[in-house]
């Protein structure tokens, strides 16, 4: 912890951060933790390294899921989200690399986003054969309809000075520079009046969390069509077959 500021790192470096079952489940208890505890006045949110914020579900775990237990690790994965949403304390994503997916719909769901124009993020899912839901709607609270349908719909990635002109990114600093800005955002927002910014920031999850709410319903009916054709499956499969095949080769050098 920093001058009362609590930095959450995801830390699984050798696998860009991405999320599996043990830090969902221990990042969804960390924050609730985190945000009752009184000498925590803020939070930063960032990742191990500098390659990767988040990039995404952890496809080896991803590959195991079937129609048969999708909705139930999709609801975990949605527990998640909404232990990003219910922090009342100043919630700051320090975006040092990747954020795509899962990492990118975290970041949209914390106050602030400080990042570097050399990142990327975005939206990718509908080229692994999946729906794009709940990251659409989480962007539609960003964003206008043309530009979010651009980016749901193709699932292509945009830089960190993109990101930025659009309104995705509120800070853009040099690489070295975002987890100290990022502090630096979460003290400027901690030294406010306290009751005053927790109840704004109530008002607006209010405000979203109905919407919220259907579109994580909406995204379990719609990734059930996507992986009843087996296309997910089939792009998994692929991506980890060809990874399996570069480590080999590497190790055969």
């Amino acid at each position: 912890m920093i001058d009362g500021v609590a930095v959450v790192q995801l830390n699984r470096p050798a696998a860009m951060n991405s999320v599996n079952a043990d830090l969902r489940a221990a990042l969804t208890q960390g924050l609730y933790d985190l945000d009752k505890n009184p000498q925590v006045q803020a939070m930063v949110l960032t990742g191990s390294g500098d390659r990767a914020f988040c990039a995404g579900q952890d496809l080896d775990e991803a590959a195991t899921i079937d129609t048969a237990n999708l909705a139930g690790w999709l609801n975990r994965q949605h527990a998640m989200y909404q232990a990003v949403r219910d922090v009342n304390k100043p919630l700051i994503a320090a975006i040092n690399g990747t954020a795509v997916g899962a990492g990118f719909q975290m970041a949209l769901m914390c106050d602030l986003r400080i990042g570097h124009a050399g990142l990327r993020m975005g939206q990718p899912e509908v080229r692994a054969g999946l729906a794009s839901i709940v990251g659409s709607y989480l962007m539609s609270l960003q964003i206008g309809h043309s530009l979010n349908q651009q980016l749901s719909l193709s699932g292509e990635l945009i830089s960190g000075q993109r990101a930025h002109e659009i309104g995705l990114i509120n800070d853009l600093v040099p690489a070295a520079e975002v987890l100290a800005r990022a502090i630096e955002r979460a003290k400027e927002l901690a030294a406010l009046p306290v009751m005053a910014f927790r109840t704004t920031k109530q008002r607006f999850r209010e405000k979203t969390q109905a919407g919220f709410q259907e579109a994580c319903g909406a995204g379990i009916r719609h990734q059930l069509e996507c992986y009843s054709t087996g296309e997910p499956q089939r792009v998994m499969r692929e991506f980890i077959a060809r990874r399996n095949s570069q480590v080999d080769n590497s190790r055969q050098r």
